[in-house]
């Protein structure tokens, strides 16, 4: 297999069109470790190795960019799931709404590749850590932020638990979307908005 090297730049060569090689190769490494999972390859038996192997690299190319599996893996779950969503910042209500609203999004890579995942992150300590950093933590601290705002700005109680709060938000949300939980839910347009609403009764100020 033809490894993506990383060339040294040739002065005054003319640049080409198209992505540096070391960006091909970067883009190569994350796109193997999801094939990987995705085939049903565990946290724990993806090597290295075979990370270089899919992706026409080699090993030395994968640790230069990363100091080891952890990162690697850190790197492959944010780029899979993107960057939480930002609030804008003209309510509580608006806010939350917002961020809900991308709870379950159907992005075709991520249907294939979190089913592989989500077992792993029930059994594997390791799994479960890298998933927590990668993707459920930064999303919790952005409806941390929107909660305490409305703390300080008297739309929520002051003695509001911004804990339970979240959870009291997104976890009908994700108990519907992934499992199907309750199917009369299905055709409710205003899911997210019934939610948010039905939490902030209970919350405002």
């Amino acid at each position: 297999m033809t490894e993506l090297a990383e060339l040294p730049a040739v002065p005054g060569a003319a640049r080409t069109q198209g992505r540096p090689r070391s960006s091909r190769a970067h883009e190569a490494i994350l796109e193997a470790v999801l094939d990987l999972i995705e085939e049903g390859t565990t946290v724990e038996a993806l090597s290295m190795e075979a990370i270089a192997a899919r992706a026409g690299v080699g090993k030395a190319t994968i640790y230069r960019r990363w100091a080891g599996k952890d990162e690697l893996l850190l790197e492959t779950l944010v780029k899979l799931k993107g960057p939480p969503t930002q609030p804008v910042g003209d309510s509580v209500r608006a806010d939350l709404i917002r961020l809900l609203s991308v709870v379950g999004q159907k992005d075709q890579r991520a249907v294939r590749v979190m089913p592989c995942l989500m077992p792993e992150v029930s059994r594997s300590p390791e799994a479960y850590r890298i998933w927590q950093e990668a993707i459920t933590e930064p999303r919790r601290e952005v409806m941390r932020d929107v909660l305490r705002r409305g703390v300080a700005t008297g739309e929520l109680r002051a003695d509001l638990d911004v804990e339970v709060t979240v959870s009291m938000l997104i976890s009908p949300l994700l108990l519907h979307r992934m499992v199907r939980w309750n199917p009369r839910l299905d055709d409710v347009d205003d899911l997210t908005e019934q939610i948010v609403d039905v939490v902030l009764r209970g919350v405002a100020a």
